[in-house]
């Protein structure tokens, strides 16, 4: 073997240079390791993202955490607009707020995704234990000689590194690679919706014509819009709708159709999107997906992170989240497990899985939170209560929404002790209302 090809086999490559495969990237090579990333797109930061995408994110705790470990927090907040909570759209025109937490620490922070992934891979590029390789599509991996196989304009190439990450995405090449011929699990379910992006801009001053500092929500049980703020006053529309059926992406393709839509479900929306029509024709329509998977990890030699182990719908904001804490996980286990590559994928897994697989479910179950209980009297009332404990037991008491978005306790720790608090507010009602019965009935007897 010569000088250079063992050099080769001294360095990881991550599969994927998208956040999770940049940022982790950069955690490695501050550690030391040398990382070559392989993406089969073209550089993002020489032309434009790849179509149908989201290209706002939430960004919450976990993936704050994640960018303060690398030390980039202080570069990425300056890109980010704060949303102190969410305004709701009634049918009406009428609007409501909803703060996310009891004070203003409790916030998320809308940020451009294309722009945040020029960042990171500007810094790992910077490194110098660093190497990018732009338009390398994996086409195989053979296990027993541990050699990846790159199609890059035409021509094979091969690479022998020491181990490999997986971070290529929900459709994941490395994943199907790496279980080959082994005894893995593997659910895929699409939602009967899909989403269509469209633009709000700003107004000609470059003010905004929408509360700037909010998330924006026109709940519609048919369907709905979320709205991301951006930092030159516009807005990223998101709308989900079903795939088919009556008023869904099948059955709105005119531009007769597609104004109908609006009269019919988001009245108010007309006036700001004067573009509408043409918006509509020139955006795709993006699918939604969760995704399950085990092993995470095949010998001491493959791992995987982010959505190529668990993606999951949008509708909690954790996708990018998760995948930065998958990637704290992977350094942490590593660390802890210095000369032992295989338990350090176990332990990364062990820690992880059972917590994304949690948020799984409350993804969906938020789809429906926010598509409809948004503007439900219970569910409001429900989210007070919360509120007002947390206020008065700040250490004790901690609202679902608040442990998963501005905490870093595993997803399944916070829905665990979510349904112990429920427990808790159900036992405190029904206790309320039979004492108000029996007050009653003392009543009647005394009349």
């Amino acid at each position: 073997m010569t000088q250079q090809e063992h050099a080769a086999r001294e360095r990881v490559a991550i599969v994927g240079g998208g956040l999770a495969g940049s940022l982790l990237a950069l955690a490695l090579a501050q550690r030391g390791v040398g990382v070559d990333v392989y993406e089969r797109r073209p550089d993002p930061r020489a032309g434009r993202a790849e179509g149908g995408r989201s290209i706002n994110l939430g960004l919450s705790k976990r993936g704050i955490q994640a960018l303060t470990e690398v030390g980039l927090i202080d570069e990425v907040m300056p890109l980010a607009v704060t949303m102190s909570g969410r305004v709701i759209h009634a049918p009406d025109g009428s609007t409501r707020f909803q703060p996310y937490g009891k004070d203003r620490g409790e916030v998320l922070h809308s940020i451009d995704r294309n722009e945040l992934n020029r960042l990171l891979l500007d810094h790992a590029e910077r490194h110098p234990q660093v190497r990018l390789h732009f338009e390398h599509r994996l086409s195989g991996i053979d296990k027993p000689t541990r050699e990846l196989e790159f199609e890059h304009g035409g021509v094979r190439v091969h690479a022998h590194p020491a181990w490999v990450v997986g971070a290529d995405g929900a459709f994941s090449r490395t994943r199907p690679e790496m279980q080959r011929g082994e005894r893995a699990d593997y659910h895929q379910e699409y939602l009967e919706w899909g989403y269509k992006e469209l633009s709000l801009a700003p107004n000609p001053d470059g003010g905004s014509r929408i509360e700037l500092k909010a998330l924006h929500v026109w709940p519609r049980v048919h369907g709905f819009f979320v709205s991301h703020p951006n930092r030159d006053g516009s807005h990223t529309l998101t709308l989900f709708l079903p795939h088919q059926g009556p008023d869904s992406f099948d059955s709105t393709r005119t531009p007769e159709q597609v104004r109908a839509l609006f009269d019919k479900y988001f009245p108010d929306l007309i006036p700001l999107l004067p573009n509408l029509v043409e918006d509509w024709a020139s955006h795709p329509t993006g699918s939604l997906i969760t995704t399950r998977t085990a092993p995470w990890s095949a010998d001491d030699w493959i791992v995987l992170v982010g959505d190529a182990c668990h993606a999951v719908y949008p509708f909690y904001g954790q996708g990018m989240n998760s995948a930065f804490e998958d990637c704290s996980a992977l350094m942490a286990a590593l660390a802890a497990h210095p000369r032992d590559r295989r338990a350090a994928f176990a332990a990364y897994e062990a820690a992880r899985r059972p917590h994304t697989d949690t948020l799984a479910e409350l993804s969906k179950a938020n789809f429906v939170e926010l598509k409809q209980k948004v503007q439900s009297f219970w569910f409001l009332a429900r989210k007070r209560i919360d509120v007002a404990l947390n206020r008065l037991l700040p250490r004790t008491w901690l609202p679902l929404y608040t442990m998963i978005a501005h905490t870093t306790m595993p997803y399944g720790d916070a829905l665990a002790r979510s349904r112990r608090q429920e427990k808790i507010v159900l036992g405190a009602v029904s206790a309320t209302a039979l004492a108000a019965l029996g007050a009653g009935a003392w009543l009647l007897r005394a009349l």
